[in-house]
């Protein structure tokens, strides 16, 4: 057995670093207490009397620690409007998975006339700004009788360009071997994407799983304008009702109610982000996302 003494050690670890490391850890310990500063701030604020909120000086830590501001956010059905979202961002992120890894299979593998020009409208979709399709949509569901339900909050995401083109990325990194053996053992295209390619994708999939489930979750402007009923509301809408209007002493005093609505509406995403992250980042490397 080896021994390494720790002056060996000490040497070793002196020698992997270097002034660039440093600079580069020092640039991303700035860039990460910049990013986790204002969360810091809104759970501090969410805690605060309102007294303490709008104070001369900063103060990152509350002198005094109460959770009526939270009581006071439940008071509105929060739990129902929490289920609402849960389903919603669940179904439509599992929605968008399937079409998508179906589409984007399609798109990486099979040749068959029109994929080019298909592929550039794929792109050409995700460059479309989603506020252009809400008008349509809108008016589709309208008279289809489709309002103040969950419904129209999933069916959009039935069609995600989004996980198509992530998709369609890592099924051109996987190797053709693996396909070209099942094929000569006499499985069929559909056989090969569910037992090969599917399973292989795992690190697109939780890369797609964590920025769908986001996005579904945070939506905003399509829940608004589908929902009229308290009861079919989602929580980012429902929360909305407690964003402050500064002007009057009333609204100031509700910042605090406000910070701890939109703590426990970023609670869902940040846990989901923290119990995948691994294989995000591995997802991210292999599919080429870029932030």
């Amino acid at each position: 057995m080896i021994r390494v003494q720790a002056p060996a050690l000490a040497t070793i670890a002196r020698g992997r670093v270097t002034p660039v490391a440093v600079l580069i850890w020092a640039v991303g310990l700035l860039v990460a207490i910049a990013w986790a500063s204002p969360l810091v701030w809104m759970v501090s604020t969410s805690v605060k009397p309102p007294s303490q909120v709008m104070t001369r000086n900063i103060e990152w830590l509350p002198r005094e620690v109460t959770f009526d501001n939270y009581r006071k956010v439940l008071e509105k059905p929060v739990l129902r409007w929490l289920v609402n979202s849960s389903v919603v961002a669940v179904s439509a992120t599992l929605s968008s998975l399937v079409t998508g890894s179906m589409a984007g299979y399609a798109l990486a593998r099979l040749h068959f006339p029109g994929r080019g020009i298909l592929f550039v409208a794929v792109l050409a979709a995700l460059m479309i700004p989603t506020e252009m399709t809400i008008v349509p949509l809108f008016i589709g569901f309208l008279r289809a009788g489709l309002i103040n339900n969950l419904l129209p909050l999933i069916l959009p995401s039935l069609a995600n360009v989004f996980s198509v083109y992530l998709f369609r990325q890592f099924f051109l990194t996987l190797p053709r071997e693996l396909e070209d053996a099942a094929a000569i053992d006499g499985a069929n295209r559909f056989r090969i994407f569910w037992s090969i390619a599917l399973p292989l994708s795992k690190p697109a999939i939780i890369a797609g799983s964590i920025l769908l489930f986001t996005a579904n979750w945070n939506a905003f402007l399509w829940p608004l304008l589908i929902a009229f009923k308290d009861e079919w509301k989602t929580l980012p809408v429902g929360m909305a009702a407690y964003a402050p209007n500064v002007g009057s002493y009333t609204q100031i005093e509700g910042f605090a109610p406000a910070m701890a609505a939109m703590t426990i509406l970023s609670v869902p995403s940040v846990v989901v982000f923290l119990v995948l992250q691994r294989h995000f980042m591995e997802g991210a490397i292999r599919v080429g996302i870029r932030g």
